[in-house]
């Protein structure tokens, strides 16, 4: 450290130590804001992680007690086989030094050296949860075996290729000039698990029971709204990980960026965007169905957040507004689609990921603004923002593009895997394991055995004998002792 005093020796200004000093700050704040950024960018990929527990816990209350742990075991198993693939051959996929418009080809197995670790934390984060979309889709009847294969190949190849079109320099990064933009992964995330999703739904088949001989919808609820509550609001805690984490800084050290502000903007509109699809939903479920339905109502939430995952840095808060009650319209329209096509999909996967993704997608292209592109280190000095703004179509013909190359090529690889698996017997579990349920059959029991449930009745003769009471001894309604 120099000494303020040095500066002055006999009263004559040392211009040399002065210099030295002021490098000297210099590099500390800048070595204190790249650590801010690691930390910030570690932080929210812990936030990320955790919604793996809030998907664990909305896929096992959205599923019958006899499905329970099959479904969680599943999602763990998301993180882990996930991990190993992004790690073997994703990351690399998606941002390997060498590359091509097509994918990255280099790092493998992070052989690089000078990987940024927190950077490779955070995307595989991202990795996972897109594998663990599908799982909702094809839940209570499909083949573990198949299901492995698939999470590995999603997280290893397909998920990793997609986000090198857009986020690692790849063809869509810069097509039309301004390149397709998706700021937390509306399409590169929540579209390539949605559609992988529908392409499970529609080749496994529904569920044994789901619909009638003629067609007809029948009810197949969930054991636990309350494990389906917990999950949506981890899920919505999570989310200020997914969206102002994807700044991938804070400290603002870029000179023509804000990063501070623009995370401090993605929170708001991610919560606006979530509660307004939220009563959205509640005020139509009400007018349609006469009853406030707390599961329709949690589902609506989730596709309000997911309608504002690709523009939440750069929409207005009336915008995060529209698009998340928009959202809800796209949502509740491709539930209905899916039972009119006879399509099970036991958590709705599709209309909220898949459908709503679509539609976040292509709301950048009307929504976005040129400053907050800026803001957020996206400028485009050639003025192309959104088509409200009077940005011309540039934009939103670039993101049309890049939603109708992202859905097919999820199909084009997702759905030939799932109809080899049918063809060789592996992808449905058989009839009768699916009617018994997987957790007796595959996992060693059920997840509530009878002697662990305490029923009203028990509960009731517990009561009695706790109080030292002949079981012909009640409380009549007054609340007074009698005899029976």
């Amino acid at each position: 450290m120099v000494d303020p005093v040095d500066l002055l020796p006999g009263g004559t200004l040392d211009t040399g130590l002065l210099n030295t000093a002021v490098n000297t700050l210099v590099d500390g704040v800048n070595a204190n804001a790249a650590s801010m950024d690691v930390f910030f960018i570690l932080f929210s990929g812990y936030l990320v992680f955790l919604m793996q527990t809030g998907f664990a816990m909305l896929t096992a209350g959205s599923v019958r007690t006899k499905n329970t742990k099959n479904v969680l075991l599943k999602n763990v198993l998301d993180a882990c086989v996930g991990l190993v693939a992004y790690y073997l051959f994703g990351y690399a996929f998606a941002y390997g030094p060498s590359s091509n418009p097509f994918l990255g080809h280099s790092n493998w197995a992070l052989s690089d050296n000078t990987q940024d670790f927190h950077v490779f934390f955070f995307q595989w984060t991202f990795a996972a949860t897109a594998a663990t979309i599908v799982s909702g889709s094809v839940a209570e009847r499909t083949s573990f075996y198949a299901y492995l294969g698939y999470a590995f190949f999603l997280s290893g190849f397909v998920y990793p290729v997609v986000s090198h079109w857009v986020w690692g320099g790849g063809w869509l990064s810069d097509i039309f000039t301004v390149g397709a933009k998706d700021f937390a992964g509306d399409a590169v995330v929540h579209m390539v698990g949605g559609f992988a999703g529908l392409a499970g739904a529609v080749i496994v088949g529904p569920r044994i029971g789901r619909f009638d001989a003629d067609g007809r919808v029948v009810p197949m609820p969930g054991h636990s709204a309350t494990l389906c509550t917990l999950g949506t609001f981890i899920l919505w805690f999570g989310w200020y990980g997914f969206n102002p984490g994807s700044t991938l800084g804070i400290s603002n050290q870029s000179p023509d960026a804000n990063y501070t502000a623009t995370a401090a903007r993605c929170a708001v509109t991610t919560t606006i965007a979530g509660a307004a699809a939220g009563v959205t939903t509640l005020i139509v479920i009400k007018l349609r169905d006469h009853i406030f339905d707390l599961l329709t109502i949690l589902n609506g939430i989730l596709a309000g957040l997911v309608a504002i995952t690709g523009s939440c840095p750069w929409v207005e808060p009336y915008a995060a507004l529209v698009i998340g009650i928009i959202g809800a319209f796209v949502y509740m329209g491709a539930a209905a689609a899916l039972l009119a096509l006879k399509i099970d999909d036991p958590l709705e996967a599709f209309p909220i990921h898949g459908a709503t993704g679509l539609w976040g997608a292509i709301a950048v292209g009307f929504f976005a603004r040129e400053q907050l592109l800026f803001q957020s280190g996206y400028g485009n000095d050639q003025g192309w923002q959104g088509v409200f703004y009077g940005g011309g179509g540039r934009l939103l013909a670039a993101n049309l593009v890049m939603v109708v190359a992202i859905a097919g090529w999820t199909l084009f690889l997702i759905a030939p895997l799932f109809v080899v698996l049918n063809v060789v017997g592996q992808l449905r579990i058989p009839r009768e394991m699916e009617i018994e349920g997987n957790d007796i059959s595959k996992h060693g029991g059920e997840a509530y055995p009878p002697d662990a449930v305490i029923t009203e009745e028990m509960l009731a003769q517990k009561t009695i004998d706790n109080l030292g009471m002949d079981e012909s001894v009640r409380r009549d309604p007054s609340g007074e002792a009698s005899a029976v």
